[in-house]
């Protein structure tokens, strides 16, 4: 289990600032390199272009060209030659334990000419993981609007035991933040209207255009991203402390950007953090033992979570009817239920199918 510690610090700009330009370009140089080659081995990579890059940068330290290196080749890896990987004269510089050391709270920091020290402030909220963990990682960031340098400090830990408990799925949509399978609403009518308020106003200032209004709309970035982390959060965090549940089954909502469904709807879908969401409740479930799974979304909106009747017509909206065995609910609330069965029903099936591989004279009837 991995926790990041971002902490700001004072470092001179006019030798970082020069550093992250010269290395977002050798990172560039080993991925147009890695691309041309078809290839993203280290070994090859720095036998061809180490000594090169050595003549052009020669106060680069020898350690952070390595580091750099190496981060190309994965993110080459990661991309699978489908896409150009590039970096920004500002873009973060990652160190190892051969560029940076911690000593306490003593950091230093590989750069040209001699290394940079420093004297980290730790917050109280990251006390536990600082004093305790085991330091693995850091990236050095720089923030253009703040004129700011950030480090994050990445600590590791032995992940909790699993616990056990009970299954709960849970439905994620535009007009509810989250429904459960047990009947919990978090509704998003706030959240909308945030939305609306900022979309307004950026509106206005735009079509205004003056020095003030440019200034305004300056000020007003990144309000809207920090208010739904800030309501994310909060959800994620009241999902992940309920008592007796061990298992959170979410949607796959991966290609949920892919389809067309006209202006309006894919305008609120772009705006819609679900996988921040997603993301939130995995880190803090698993610090608590618990487990966030995914199962396929398909027809959940639509099937009666009492009969499996699937009809397009089932659901109105908000409400649940169904044509077949008339279950009315609410659309959300059978759509969670349904999350949950067709995981636990995958799983039942999943675990039948390996024991029939693994004892073919034993039948699945005799297993419960």
């Amino acid at each position: 289990m991995k926790r990041t510690v971002s902490i700001p610090v004072d470092l001179p700009h006019e030798r970082f600032l020069p550093l992250m330009g010269f290395c977002a370009d050798i990172f560039n140089q080993h991925v147009d390199w890695a691309l041309k080659e078809r290839t993203y081995n280290k070994n090859k990579a720095h036998k061809t272009m180490y000594a090169l890059i050595r003549l052009q940068y020669p106060d680069v330290p020898s350690a952070l060209l390595q580091t750099v290196r190496d981060n190309a080749m994965e993110a080459v890896k990661a991309t699978k030659f489908k896409r150009y990987p590039r970096k920004k004269p500002t873009s973060g510089l990652r160190y190892d334990k051969r560029t940076m050391t911690l000593r306490g709270h003593q950091l230093t920091l590989s750069c040209i000419g001699k290394r940079e020290k420093l004297i980290l402030n730790v917050p109280e909220y990251f006390q536990e993981v600082f004093e305790t963990w085991e330091f693995c990682v850091a990236t050095l960031t720089y923030s253009k609007q703040n004129k700011q340098f950030w480090v994050r400090l990445v600590f590791e830990t032995e992940t909790p035991e699993q616990v056990e408990g009970e299954i709960q799925g849970i439905d994620r949509g535009l007009y509810h933040q989250a429904v459960t399978s047990n009947g919990q609403f978090f509704s998003s009518s706030q959240i909308r209207a945030v939305q609306r308020r900022y979309l307004y106003n950026r509106r206005q200032l735009q079509q205004k255009g003056t020095r003030s209004a440019k200034r305004r709309l300056k000020a007003m970035s990144g309000c809207e991203k920090r208010f739904m982390r800030d309501t994310n959060h909060c959800v994620s965090k009241k999902l992940a402390n309920q008592p007796g549940i061990a298992v959170f089954v979410l949607e796959d909502l991966s290609s949920i950007r892919t389809q067309r469904r006209g202006k309006k709807i894919n305008k609120w879908l772009g705006s819609w953090s679900f996988y921040q969401q997603e993301q939130f409740l995995t880190y803090k479930a698993e610090a608590l033992g618990k487990q966030v799974t995914y199962q396929d979304p398909r027809y959940t909106s639509q099937k009666c979570n009492i009969c499996k009747h699937i009809r397009r017509t089932n659901r109105q909206k908000s409400r649940f009817y169904c044509k077949n065995c008339g279950h009315q609910t609410h659309a959300d609330l059978n759509a969670a239920l349904n999350v949950r069965d067709d995981y636990i029903l995958s799983s039942t099936l999943g675990t039948e199918e390996q024991a029939s591989v693994n004892m073919p004279d034993v039948s699945t009837d005799s297993l419960g």
